[in-house]
């Protein structure tokens, strides 16, 4: 079995990282300099022509996109570690919870961030969008709270569903997202947060 897998720091590559520290799979690690433009080299855009990071490649077939990377690697390797639900409904809810990270709370935060971040030019900010933006985090928090409410993961037990989802959380925490309203979702952070695999892949 060969898995590469390319990432950088402070990137959402975190998430595959604290995927494969939980599965405990071996690969080999590859680190790419974003400001080097490293991703959008030809060799790089030959195996993700989407020119970011995470990129896994198992087997020679390469693999983009983080909520595609979990539920891949959750289906080859989780299923025999109680890391992932077996095919049936409780794969469903892990799946749709993995999505939604990705694509209703990353739609939130990506239009929060282009409208107020330093990483886009002040002339392109929109202040307005930028609220709407950060109201509609609040509103992902407030969904995800409630959901968490008398139970300690997302699904029956842990699962990569738990991973994925909170690697987004500690980089609304790094962003300085105040999450003093959601006291369900930051006890389940904190339950994620005391697994090896979490504190090994914090340098802990």
């Amino acid at each position: 079995m060969s898995l590469k897998f390319y990432y950088a720091p402070m990137s959402t590559a975190s998430v595959t990282n604290l995927v494969l520290e939980e599965l405990g799979v071996p690969c080999e690690k590859i680190l790419v300099d974003l400001k080097k433009g490293d991703t959008h080299k030809p060799e790089f855009l030959r195996l993700n022509p989407n020119g970011k990071v995470p990129l896994i490649i198992h087997d020679g077939v390469p693999i983009w996109e983080s909520a595609a990377i979990t539920m891949y690697l959750g289906e080859m390797f989780g299923v025999a570690k109680y890391l992932y639900p077996a095919p049936g409904p409780k794969r469903g809810v892990a799946m749709q919870w993995i999505t939604w990270a990705n694509v209703t709370l990353g739609d939130a935060v990506a239009r929060w961030q282009r409208n107020v971040s330093e990483w886009t030019p002040a002339d392109h900010h929109n202040a307005k969008a930028g609220a709407a933006g950060l109201a509609d985090i609040h509103n992902c928090l407030a969904l995800l709270n409630h959901a968490l409410e008398g139970r300690p993961f997302l699904v029956d037990g842990y699962t990569l569903a738990d991973t994925h989802l909170n690697s987004f959380m500690d980089w609304g925490r790094h962003m300085k997202v105040d999450f003093s309203a959601y006291p369900h979702l930051n006890a389940w952070s904190d339950r994620c947060a005391a697994r090896p695999a979490y504190i090994s892949s914090n340098g802990g």
